[in-house]
């Protein structure tokens, strides 16, 4: 199992590209289920968790080809409306062709997901959106069988934001018999990504990024090209890093669109930002300040990035309160981060990080995806090497990681 091996203490300066969002990416090729007519996505980033969706779309039956950030994909033949548990478990977004194979073939058998362990992340709301379109579907031994003659357009309100819920009965409703209207829709800038994708494909789709989406299904959907947008949080992640580390740094094919609160939170804490149209440039101060945070759905503060902004909280002046407000376990880097020499204090959903001094390099162990950025941040900044194990969790959402650090001035390898 490969580790990461970083040597603190050596401040970030450079430029390094943004790769394509892993978030946005994963259910636009699920898309590509929904027409007989080949797919074009652009701006695809190479991870684990890409591989794996692709392989689950093969054995499905599409012809799948992946060169550079491209893959073209042909779904005109699905022979095998089923995902085995053996790949959904790895990867929770694998639940993302519940709905699109519905919608095309009337049939899906999909296992119940798994990925990465922060807390429950239910999959009723799929269900119940299905269910109310008119689908018949049974949970048993672990899988969800789902069939239906042809799914009708309806009023869905969901229980609770979801985002995967929301992109799959946003899916499955381009195919249906009516209109469809999914209210208390999740507003996230990945939605509104997949939506512009299967316009391009001949969806009739109204209000994405408000939640309320209106959907007037379509007898078919056809081929089309389409660019994944940047990826927001591995953005947000490399921020941090210079923030932490110290140094200036420009990130580009990147924006700042999605980004408000967290680049208001970094300019709370001293540093010093640059918006250009296609790029986000971070001078850090002497010092961090500490800042507090409360995660909430788009477009307030995002869980994915909590991790993040309590390792820069641990080496910063000051104390940062943080609450977590989407998943129930997501605190459990701090663990880790205290094997520094982190100064946090946990009361159920909130943390309590104060600042020190200086980190003490270790051997931590990756929880979850976020989670090992958070420790990969730390580690810049600790006095001494830090060797992370686990971080398959790291490759299944950020491309080329070594290299980019090392752009950046990073002293960072893999260990095999």
């Amino acid at each position: 199992m490969d580790k990461l091996l970083i040597e603190g203490g050596a401040r970030l300066s450079g430029e390094i590209a943004i790769s394509g969002a892993k978030n946005a990416a994963l259910p636009i090729l699920c898309s590509a289920l929904l027409t007989r007519e080949p797919v074009t996505i652009t701006n695809v980033p190479r991870l684990n968790d890409t591989l794996t969706l692709l392989k689950l779309l093969g054995q499905m039956g599409v012809k799948t080809q992946y060169e550079g950030d491209t893959v073209q994909l042909d779904a005109s033949e699905i022979t095998n409306p089923y995902a085995s548990y053996d790949l959904v478990k790895t990867m929770r977004a694998s639940v993302l062709v519940l709905g699109p194979l519905t919608a095309r073939c009337g049939e899906a058998k999909v296992s119940l997901p798994g990925g990465c362990g922060i807390g429950a992340r239910p999959v009723d709301q799929h269900i119940k959106g299905l269910q109310a379109m008119g689908a018949t579907i049974n949970v048993e031994h672990g899988y969800m069988h789902a069939t239906a003659k042809r799914l009708k357009g309806t009023r869905i309100l969901t229980d609770m934001v979801t985002v995967t819920g929301t992109e799959n009965l946003l899916m499955a409703a381009c195919l249906a018999e009516g209109e469809t209207i999914i209210e208390n829709a999740a507003r996230e800038p990945e939605v509104v990504d997949l939506a512009n994708c299967l316009i391009a494909m001949g969806a009739q789709i109204s209000g994405a990024g408000t939640d309320i989406i209106r959907i007037r299904g379509v007898e078919r959907l056809h081929g089309a090209t389409h660019r994944v947008m940047p990826d927001r949080i591995e953005t947000g992640t490399y921020l941090c890093a210079v923030a932490a580390a110290g140094g200036e740094a420009r990130l580009t094919n990147t924006s700042s669109a999605y980004l408000d609160a967290v680049v208001d939170k970094l300019m709370d804490a001293g540093c010093e930002i640059n918006i250009e149209r296609d790029a986000i440039g971070i001078k850090a101060p002497q010092r961090l300040t500490a800042v507090s945070i409360r995660t909430a759905p788009y477009p307030a503060f995002p869980t994915d990035m909590q991790a993040q902004f309590m390792a820069i909280n641990s080496v910063a002046n000051g104390t940062g309160v943080i609450r977590e407000t989407i998943f129930e376990n997501r605190f459990m880097h701090a663990v880790e981060l205290q094997r520094l020499g982190a100064n946090i204090r946990i009361d159920g959903n909130t943390a309590v990080v104060t600042g020190v001094e200086r980190l003490q390099g270790a051997t931590v162990m990756a929880t979850d995806l976020r989670a090992s950025a958070s420790l990969v941040i730390a580690g810049l900044v600790a006095e001494g090497e830090t060797i992370i194990d686990r971080i398959y969790h790291l490759d299944r959402g950020y491309e080329k990681l070594e290299q980019k650090l090392a752009a950046l001035g990073a002293r960072a390898r893999r260990l095999n």
